[in-house]
């Protein structure tokens, strides 16, 4: 039994805890503290998963609302235009930080440039701008998210006795370079199996906006590809899960065939508690938007803190301060974990017939 909810990384307790806090005199790089303190943060979609608005959302307001501190927050729904269009606004509207999950990093780079000729402070949320200009970069060890999926996939194969497994991808939107992460975690595992032939590599797919119908019809396309011999699924998050998972279900081969997960969706873990998905992986975006809270409040105030870590942007070549939590792999039997944190709740993910399933995965 996996016990205790999710460890965070020894930064992140610095960063959601004591992170060393300085007056910024260079009048660059931070907020004008004379200014009255008002953070924008920009959403990306509400359909690549569905966290932006159950989790991070929430969250978020939760964290600006006990600090007393003015928040905007929208969702770009997956729309460029409108991404920069609610920046302009926010720019304009006086937000002394402007926090971005952003669409792809262009996007993105244009519109923290632009935050930053106004004197606005910037954080990238979740996803870093490659080539941009945030002051600080929040998420998780997005390559250990990789390495938990490429092992849980593994212990899946192992557990059902698949011998010379074919392994398909379904990769992230290539334009999030946290999918890039994710995929050298995941190869880092399962790169050596293919290429002592334990495993067979299979078909090998992006999914352009993290899109689920889409990533459906690229499955149904690898199917058909292989003759139906595809053994397990690498899948990025649980939104491409389901869509592999719908197609399996199509062909009566659901639970048969292991599928990977992210996110620890209530769809996710239903299909986990089912048996149709092997795991998930949990992020505590609770602690997440904690994390990039303190610092955006910190920036109002014209304040900076150390995270005492950074992250090296390979597009910009420069060392972004950041702030990286540590994500927990899911099974069936440790679901009740992510229940226990709060993130998801009994009456959401036991539901119908996943009644009896969270009776067995002890679940009460």
């Amino acid at each position: 039994m996996r016990k205790g909810i999710l460890t965070i990384a020894a930064v992140g307790l610095l960063a959601t805890g004591g992170l060393t806090a300085c007056s910024d005199d260079s009048g660059t790089g931070s907020a004008d503290s004379k200014k009255t303190p008002k953070i924008g943060v920009i959403l990306p979609d509400s359909k690549s998963s569905p966290r932006w608005e159950t989790a991070d959302r929430r969250f978020l307001e939760e964290a600006f609302k006990a600090a007393g501190v003015q928040s905007d927050i929208q969702n770009a729904q997956n729309d460029k235009t409108a991404f920069q269009t609610i920046a302009d606004q926010m720019i304009t509207g006086g937000v002394t930080v402007l926090m971005i999950v952003n669409l792809d990093s262009g996007t993105g780079k244009a519109v923290l440039d632009k935050a930053q000729s106004q004197g606005v402070a910037t954080i990238d949320y979740d996803r870093l701008t490659l080539g941009g200009s945030a002051q600080y970069y929040v998420s998780f060890d997005n390559e250990t998210v990789g390495k938990l999926q490429g092992e849980g996939l593994s212990k899946c194969l192992t557990d059902k006795g698949v011998k010379n497994p074919v392994v398909a991808y379904l990769n992230g939107s290539p334009t999030d370079n946290n999918a890039t992460l994710f995929k050298a975690g995941y190869d880092s595992v399962l790169k050596p199996k293919f290429d002592s032939k334990e495993y067979t590599k299979g078909p090998d797919d992006a999914v352009p906006g993290w899109d689920g119908p889409t990533a459906a019809t690229i499955f149904e396309q690898q199917l058909t590809a292989t003759k139906g011999k595809i053994d397990g699924v690498l899948a990025a998050n649980d939104t491409l899960g389901n869509a592999a998972i719908s197609i399996l279900k199509k062909n009566k081969i659901n639970g048969k065939v292991p599928v990977t997960g992210q996110d620890a969706s209530v769809e996710g873990l239903q299909n986990i508690l089912a048996g149709d998905q092997c795991m998930t992986v949990y992020k505590a975006v609770r602690e997440e938007a904690k994390a990039a809270a303190d610092l955006a409040i910190a920036l109002a105030k014209g304040e900076k803190k150390d995270t005492g870590q950074t992250v090296k942007d390979p597009e910009g070549g420069r060392d972004v301060p950041s702030v990286l939590l540590t994500p927990k792999a899911i099974y069936k039997d440790n679901v009740k974990d992510v229940i226990a944190d709060g993130y998801a709740t009994k009456e959401q993910v036991c539901t119908g017939a996943y009644a009896k399933f969270c009776a067995e995965a002890g679940i009460s």
